[in-house]
């Protein structure tokens, strides 16, 4: 028997309006970080966002991320943080445990305080791989970053049976109480 089943899928809608937005960047690696921003900012922008409902923090490096995105996250003023970075490979471990425990922190973050952090922190061998990834050759994933803590908002409301009309967001629902 070949029976369809029929499923309820759920997924965000890439619209902005009403949603609040932070933003973690590290400075450390800015010739790479600012680029990334930049195309975060403006794929929230062409989502719908104005920049009243984005705010940018500055941390002096990717280690320091998760804890000014959790500190964000459980503020209730914000819908999504986007966790911005980049960590290089050096010639010693270095490399490695930063970018281990920056991922294993903002992870934390999320699931801690329940808003989603888009982890946007390039981990590369080498400056051109970065330099590509963050609007050369491959794109920027700054961008992808901001459309996905878009979309990830969305998301969370329609699980948590919010209005997906824009009006009732995360950060407005915990800002009355």
């Amino acid at each position: 028997m070949n029976a369809q089943r029929k499923t309820n899928e759920l997924h965000g809608q890439l619209d902005a309006r009403g949603l609040r937005f932070g933003l973690v960047v590290s400075r450390f690696n800015s010739f790479i970080t600012e680029r990334l921003l930049a195309g975060a900012l403006e794929a929230l922008a062409r989502a719908g966002a104005e920049e009243k409902q984005i705010d940018v923090v500055r941390v002096p490096g990717s280690f320091e991320i998760p804890l000014a995105a959790k500190k964000m996250g459980a503020s209730g003023r914000y819908d999504a943080v986007v966790c911005i970075g980049c960590i290089l490979k050096g010639q010693t471990d270095h490399y490695s445990y930063i970018a281990t425990e920056t991922a294993r922190g903002v992870q934390l973050a999320q699931v801690e305080t329940g808003v989603p952090m888009i982890f946007c922190v390039l981990t590369c061998d080498t400056l051109e791989q970065a330099v590509d990834r963050a609007g050369a050759k491959s794109g920027n994933r700054g961008y992808e970053a901001g459309l996905a803590a878009v979309e990830m908002a969305r998301l969370m409301q329609k699980l948590s049976g919010h209005s997906t009309s824009g009006t009732t967001t995360h950060a407005a629902k915990r800002s009355r109480r």
